[in-house]
């Protein structure tokens, strides 16, 4: 089974593409999926647009904390073998993304997979705005600034009780020190799915302005200190650089 943890807060307006994308896996395939919603006590109609659409979703309801407080409870909830997260605002591209990711789990040497990503427009999410080609991984690639995208990032469960959760007090670094960890330093073997698997509306946190991004880029390098590992002198600059090609590709 897939466990799927959605961090939620005062998302009524965009969670409904989430959940109906979650729900249209098992219809479509047949595939067991499981949906935990971890809502940070939404003051708006969270909770009831959520009910409505899956009314077998599994809601935990806790002060708000932080993104990565929020999934780090979802996954404690877990009982799946495999784990994903989709926040509030995205959503699965098609009907099969679950399940090209539970063929990709069917080798047992396997403990992590992800894909591409496309960027939409936050009204318009038809219309996209960047894409994200992940590419093949190899360990080497994180020090030229590269990550696969975290929201098309699933992993087995039993990796996070072995190795632990998501480091909520680096912030908006916490998916990039997870996945450096996990693909790096415990050398986790990846499997690349090359299609897009989620849709992201854009205006994410880290990017939300200059300053974030400056502390964005910190709590990167904090990512490779707290794992005792060394990045090159370019490492945190190209990260974001990276990025600059996602605008003229296109999937």
């Amino acid at each position: 089974m897939l466990t799927i943890v959605t961090p939620s807060l005062n998302a009524a307006d965009v969670i409904g593409d989430c959940l109906r994308s979650v729900v249209e896996q098992a219809l479509a395939e047949g595939i067991e999926v499981e949906h935990i919603l971890v809502d940070g006590e939404s003051a708006d109609d969270t909770l009831a647009v959520a009910r409505a659409i899956n009314p077998r979703l599994r809601v935990i309801s806790a002060p708000p904390a932080g993104i990565f407080a929020a999934v780090n409870a979802g996954i404690g909830a877990a009982t799946g073998t495999v784990v994903g997260v989709l926040h509030a605002d995205d959503f699965y591209a098609d009907a099969r993304v679950l399940a090209r990711v539970a063929a990709a789990f069917t080798d047992p040497t396997v403990g992590a997979c992800y894909g591409d990503l496309c960027y939409v427009d936050r009204a318009d999410p038809a219309r996209v705005v960047r894409y994200w080609r992940a590419g093949a991984f190899r360990p080497a690639r994180f020090g030229n600034g590269w990550m696969p995208p975290h929201p098309t990032f699933f992993l087995r469960r039993a990796l996070y009780l072995a190795h632990g959760l998501y480091r909520s007090d680096l912030g908006t670094a916490a998916d990039y020190e997870l996945m450096l960890r996990m693909l790096v330093k415990i050398r986790v073997q990846a499997a690349y799915i090359p299609q897009v698997l989620v849709h992201m509306r854009s205006g994410g946190a880290s990017n939300a302005s200059v300053r974030a991004r400056l502390a964005s880029n910190r709590m990167d390098r904090r990512a490779w200190q707290v794992n005792d590992l060394k990045p090159y002198p370019w490492t945190t600059l190209a990260k974001p650089l990276r990025k600059l090609g996602q605008w003229w590709a296109r999937p």
